[in-house]
């Protein structure tokens, strides 16, 4: 069967949840919901990053162990993605589940058995931010990087820079949008070099999973996350999957589209199909993140608002390419507009009109049918939009739909008809009303479940359109 696994990158839990953790629940969502409803078998993983130097300084700086710090944490993105009502599939604690750590170290023994590790001394400068090595400043964090003397184990990261080159220019490694492809593929026209994958256990107080046969020594914390992907589906499932899909925010790509196809290919294993990479939500101009000191809390944002009203806005709101900036006002006008004004008031209209005259067995009117057309062109305009990760063109291909179908009824005037010439027009406008509702409802589940239960009752028969290919 044709199969899609999807998963989110996995945030790291020195603190609370923000914003752009809560755009990237919805959009896998929204890919994983709709993928399901095409007839696809779907499975979505989301989880957290918890062997991080970060977390371990947050867990200090709270008077917690790192344990039970990261594991309260950990909860507190489970809940986002419950509020969001985020259909995951698996949702994987690097520290926690017992499925994690023997890929980690399969991954490693197999990268050992390549020939792919090497002991070496190590001197850069170290962003704990990023949890990269990297030369400052760092343009992510405004902290100041740490300057880091060790001898660790490396990775032959350069053997692998001329085949992944060659995986994304013929489309085995595919990354949306093309901008994004262009900046992998522009890095790897330069030096590409190995990369360090341990660190001292005396580093990060003993918390981590032991590097196989080198007790003193941990798994550097990019190589143990970027494991997750295979160690919650398994290996054999990750293998047979018909297209394995991360969705990522734009900071992490070199590390999604470089180092972990490199660790792939290295343990012998299948690389990712798909990488999706979206831009940032920023606050007042600036990127949102907990070490920045802006992030906006989505879990008070559900509260107010519901999270439908906050999934629209994510989907709707954000385009494929470029940061958007958030206000609570933009979030009601969007919500307002499109969801109450326009999905709703459809739904609500019709049905009046359904209830009204009766639709059963009526079959639309003749004039109806470039309405009917449009049905199945917006059908194929969002399978189009999501295949590129444009949920903003894919909700605006949905909008136009209730355009066009208000537009419709106000031509037809099916109040001013007699009853039996009036059903042709409301079955046809019942029809129209319903698919907004299938096609809107992986981006608002909530309101598609009130929608549908108040259509069910009135269902004309179906028309004989044909879906467009």
């Amino acid at each position: 069967m044709d199969s899609l696994l999807v998963s989110t990158a996995i945030p790291f839990v020195n603190g609370a949840p923000h914003l752009g953790h809560a755009l990237e629940y919805v959009q896998t969502d929204v890919l994983a919901r709709h993928a399901r409803a095409r007839g696809r078998c779907a499975y979505l993983l989301t989880g957290t990053d918890e062997h991080a130097v970060k977390n371990v300084r947050a867990a200090a700086a709270a008077g917690l162990p790192v344990g039970d710090f990261v594991a309260v944490n950990a909860r507190s993105f489970r809940r986002l993605a419950d509020a969001l009502n985020v259909s995951y599939d698996d949702f994987l604690r690097t520290s926690a589940d017992a499925r994690h750590r023997p890929v980690v170290e399969e991954l490693w023994r197999r990268a050992a058995a390549s020939g792919d590790l090497y002991r070496s001394r190590y001197e850069a400068w170290y962003c704990t931010g990023c949890e990269e090595f990297r030369d400052p400043p760092c343009p992510e964090h405004d902290a100041p990087l740490e300057r880091v003397v060790e001898k660790n184990w490396f990775f032959r990261l350069s053997r692998y820079g001329p085949r992944i080159r060659a995986a994304i220019a013929d489309g085995r490694l595919r990354i949306e949008p093309p901008e994004r492809r262009n900046e992998v593929l522009g890095f790897l026209a330069g030096e590409v070099r190995d990369l360090s994958v341990s660190r001292p256990r005396s580093r990060v107080g003993d918390w981590g999973i032991p590097v196989p046969d080198d007790a003193d020594q941990l798994v550097y914390v990019w190589f143990d996350a970027l494991a997750n992907y295979v160690s919650a589906p398994g290996f054999e499932r990750w293998g047979t999957a018909t297209t394995r899909r991360h969705v990522i925010g734009k900071g992490i790509l070199r590390f999604h589209a470089v180092i972990w196809p490199a660790i792939l290919l290295s343990a012998g294993v299948r690389l990712p199909d798909e990488i999706f990479v979206h831009d940032y939500v920023t606050a007042a101009g600036r990127k949102i993140g907990k070490s920045l000191g802006n992030a906006v809390d989505p879990s008070a944002l559900i509260e107010r608002y519901g999270a439908d009203a906050l999934r629209w806005w994510l989907a709707r709101e954000v385009p494929r390419v470029g940061e958007t900036d958030f206000s609570e006002a933009r979030l009601i006008a969007a919500s307002d507009r499109d969801l109450a004004h326009g999905v709703g008031n459809l739904v609500q209209r019709v049905a009046a009109l359904a209830a009204r005259d009766g639709v059963r067995g009526a079959i639309p009117a003749d004039d109806a049918w470039p309405l009917l057309v449009a049905c199945s062109q917006t059908s194929v305009h969002v399978d189009a939009a999501l295949e590129v990760f444009d949920l903003k063109r894919a909700c605006e291909a949905i909008l136009a739909l209730v355009g066009e179908t208000n537009r419709y009824v106000e031509r037809a005037r099916p109040w001013s008809l007699g009853a039996a010439d009036a059903r042709p027009v409301v079955a046809a406008a019942l029809h129209a009303t319903t698919h907004v509702v299938e096609e809107v409802a992986p981006f608002v589940p909530d309101l598609a479940t009130r929608a549908r239960a108040r259509l069910a009752t009135l269902r004309p028969a179906p028309p004989l359109v044909p879906r467009l290919a």
